[in-house]
């Protein structure tokens, strides 16, 4: 039952052996394709093209070929592309749902979830599309009269990861067009499926063939990424995935000084105060540590839990932890899924064992389960955690929660931002005080304060330090696709003629 191969409503969603570039579905001109796997069962899904660097320049020249016309369409016109898009993710949300479960692996539930959440972006853009003022800036030279234009930067590569397949996409690609900027958009090579579905909805939304093209590479993701980051004609690199390779593609895009956004790793810091409400805590840190079995980049990593507290929420938690039912994504009960590969298993297997070797004490889980298939593993839980082991220092994307003891604000503080870098932190008090105080020290680019998910369309998301730089979502959302331009006019002040 766990490893269903799921019926689409519509079959033609399912893009076998094409990506989409200038409104069409092409092969790869090599005729290579790779295959796509389901983390669940192991079992293969279907192949996709396997793009190089020639594909991938096709691709950019039908963007750059689109981008003329496509930059004068006013905001409202552009507003209306992708409000039709979002009605068809939202009419065929239950068909991208069943695809992302199917190569991403997270319950149905959660898939459901984020496809309403990846919609949103659309809808989201689609309302700043027609808002994307200049101003009129009072000149200090008589006669001058000054304003500021926005204008689209561009060309956009943008290069997006398997943990959201849908939304990952969208968020990049919705202030982009409400922007007037067109896309080539590199599919992530373990999930491909679910944007070439989004991208078959963008042809169905009637969005101008060049605008948006979808392409897809596993083995050549490097050499698609240097196209990317190294030519001339793209203006503008959106990549969310790991620091080590956001530095890579800042290095190459610097050949030719592109503007970037980077949304990288984290380490989140989860941090319960004495004086936290622990069932808000307990529900928080379930949401935010376990969410897509903590294969996601705000994920709670570190959770730091103050001494007064600290036994009676290590049981609180493991308890519902326990509660945990994992499995296959479509089988009815399941809450945490498979990770996405055995490499995701390895590294989450070598934590929890560093962690034991260290003095850690597994109280909950804390091994495979070959019975389920090769890329499931216990959601787990560890006390007595130290600075010294692995799991403090590096992100672990996986179901792992280990709980730090800390006795003051400005121990634990000190320790949460020794980090390199700084995506998302967490707390819980009900101290007013101690709330400013805390989500000013943190240094993250966003706080959960009592809340273990921040996500929201509306929000700005991104981080500082090594985990980036760049906002997306929110009012500050398209900005990272734009230019200011500024217009002087001299010999404006003369007196009326008579």
């Amino acid at each position: 039952m766990s490893h269903n191969v799921p019926k689409l409503n519509d079959p033609s969603l399912l893009k076998i052996n094409v990506a989409y570039v200038n409104g069409e579905w092409v092969k790869a001109k090599s005729g290579k394709t790779f295959e796509v796997f389901d983390p669940s069962s192991g079992k293969l899904i279907g192949t996709a093209p396997e793009f190089d660097a020639a594909d991938t320049q096709n691709a950019i020249d039908a963007a750059a070929a689109a981008f003329p016309l496509f930059r004068t369409k006013t905001g409202r016109e552009r507003s209306k592309l992708l409000r039709k898009w979002y009605d068809l993710m939202v009419e065929n949300s239950e068909d991208i749902a069943k695809l992302i479960t199917w190569e991403n692996g997270k319950p149905f539930a959660d898939a459901k979830g984020e496809v309403a959440y990846a919609a949103s972006f659309f809808e989201w853009f689609s309302e700043e599309a027609p808002r994307q003022y200049g101003d009129t800036i009072p000149a200090t030279i008589a006669g001058n009269r000054v304003v500021t234009i926005k204008e689209p930067v561009g060309v956009c590569g943008l290069i997006t990861p398997w943990n959201f397949p849908a939304a990952m996409i969208t968020r990049k690609i919705g202030p982009a067009l409400a922007a007037g900027c067109t896309v080539v958009a590199k599919s992530p090579g373990e999930t491909p499926f679910t944007s070439l579905a989004i991208a078959e909805l963008a042809h169905r939304a009637g969005i101008p063939k060049g605008v948006v093209n979808v392409i897809s590479a596993l083995k050549n993701t490097p050499k698609v990424g240097e196209v990317l980051t190294t030519s001339p004609t793209i203006k503008k690199v959106s990549f969310t995935g790991s620091t080590g390779v956001g530095k890579l593609l800042m290095k190459q895009s610097s050949s030719t000084l592109k503007k970037l956004s980077f949304e990288l790793g984290g380490n989140a810091p989860f941090i319960v105060f004495n004086d936290a409400d622990l069932d808000t805590a307990v529900t928080g840190a379930i949401t935010s540590k376990f969410r897509s079995s903590g294969q996601t980049c705000v994920c709670a990593n570190r959770l730091f839990i103050q001494s007064g507290v600290y036994d009676e929420f290590a049981q609180r938690f493991a308890a519902k932890v326990k509660e945990f039912k994992v499995g296959g994504g479509y089988t009815e009960g399941v809450t945490h899924g498979p990770l996405i590969h055995d490499r995701a298993i390895s590294k989450v297997n070598a934590h929890v064992r560093d962690a034991e070797r260290k003095g850690g004490k597994v109280i909950q889980g804390g091994q495979k389960m070959p019975e389920l298939g090769p890329n499931f593993f216990q959601p787990t839980v560890i006390t007595g955690m130290t600075t010294d082991m692995a799991l403090a220092g590096e992100e672990t994307f996986g179901p792992v929660a280990g709980l730090f003891k800390f006795d003051s604000e400005e121990e634990v503080i000190k320790i949460a931002n020794s980090a390199d870098v700084g995506l998302a932190g967490y707390f819980f008090s009900k101290d007013i005080r101690r709330v400013y105080r805390v989500a000013e020290a943190l240094e993250v680019g966003m706080v959960g304060v009592n809340t273990g998910i921040i996500s929201d369309p509306a929000a700005p998301f991104g981080g500082v330090k090594e985990s980036g730089f760049g906002r997306e979502g929110s009012k500050y959302g398209v900005g990272e696709y734009q230019v200011v331009k500024m217009i002087t006019y001299g010999g404006m002040g003369q007196p009326l003629q008579k």
